[in-house]
């Protein structure tokens, strides 16, 4: 049994269930660079899809950033914060070194940078 495809679906569906049907008040929006970017999004899904083929563990890591993310007070991507000014969620001892996969947002943000 193929367990890579199975963790992607799961990640996958999991994603969509959470983005899709939750309500929120918020001025986020999905379609938000589809005039001044209108490939980003399919930017950013090929490189998850990517580091998910390389790696099938890297769903879990990525369900894993988005609960660490979203947990207390709504997603703010503060896990993602991090630089020698900023003290964000990546540094605190909880998940330092526990939380995987912010490589491969890095390199999708950097190939979005890149359009």
């Amino acid at each position: 049994m193929d367990y890579r495809h199975i963790s992607t679906s799961i990640f996958f569906l999991f994603f969509l269930s959470v983005t899709n049907n939750t309500p929120c008040n918020t001025q986020l929006s999905s379609t938000f660079n589809d005039a001044t970017c209108p490939t980003a999004l399919r930017t950013i899904r090929t490189t998850i899809r990517t580091a998910i083929s390389r790696e099938p563990h890297m769903a879990a890591s990525f369900l894993r950033l988005h609960f660490h993310d979203c947990f207390v007070q709504g997603c703010d991507t503060s896990i993602l914060l991090d630089g020698p000014s900023i003290v964000g969620e990546r540094n605190v001892l909880p998940n330092k070194g526990s939380v995987r996969g912010y490589e491969v947002i890095d390199a999708a943000k950097s190939e979005v940078e890149k359009l």
